[in-house]
């Protein structure tokens, strides 16, 4: 009787740290770098998911994912493929503000966007939008890997807990059970055989001292 196949892993990884992150101001799908806090961690992360022997690596287009991506390659010998679809929520006029000028512009949406429902960011994409891009993008990686390989995606927080309801085959009003992900901190999945749901094997996992 042959073993069943091993399971095919999927990590997804916050970037690192931006001037934004640290000055709690709305980034969304402005183009904003890493500071020295977030090249800092996503070295330090490079070699933990380099230990893990992925065999393909997707990032965001996003320049604050592609930084922390690099690093991945670097230690890797991977050659990150870019996919918009892998991009933070587009957040229209509030990109950019800082929380407390959210807060003095509409308190009430404000209080709703903290709560973790980005739905009601006027103009800006809604959940079932985002995490329909987002499971697009990550089924597709997983069908570029082999049983028992890993797939590494550079994305963004609110993205990815979004997504992870949806490839755990629940409802994507179960992002309300997740807390936020750190600056590098990862997700980890398996799935074990193609078109199944994903299992969760560890959430908002971080290196120590980062």
């Amino acid at each position: 009787m042959s073993a069943d196949p091993a399971p095919a892993r999927l990590v997804l990884l916050r970037h690192g740290r931006t001037a934004f992150n640290a000055g709690r101001r709305i980034q969304g799908q402005l183009e904003v770098e890493l500071d020295d806090t977030g090249h800092a961690q996503a070295a330090a992360v490079a070699p933990v998911v380099a230990a893990l022997r992925p065999a393909a690596l997707w990032s965001s287009d996003s320049a604050r994912a592609r930084q922390t991506a690099a690093y991945l390659a670097k230690e890797t010998g991977l050659e990150p493929v870019y996919d918009a679809r892998l991009r933070e929520y587009f957040l229209a006029s509030r990109q950019g503000l800082t929380h407390e000028e959210y807060a003095s512009v509409a308190p009430e949406e404000f209080a709703a966007f903290r709560s973790g429902d980005f739905d009601v960011v006027p103009g800006g994409e809604t959940s079932a939008q985002v995490a329909a891009r987002m499971v697009s993008a990550l089924v597709e990686l997983l069908g570029s890997i082999a049983p028992g390989e890993l797939a590494v995606a550079v994305s963004h927080g609110a993205a990815i807990r979004d997504a992870v309801p949806v490839l755990l085959g629940l409802p994507a009003t179960g992002r309300t059970a997740l807390h936020g992900l750190a600056n590098c901190g990862w997700v980890e999945l398996d799935r074990a055989e193609p078109g199944a749901p994903m299992r969760l094997v560890a959430y908002n996992r971080v290196v120590p001292g980062r």
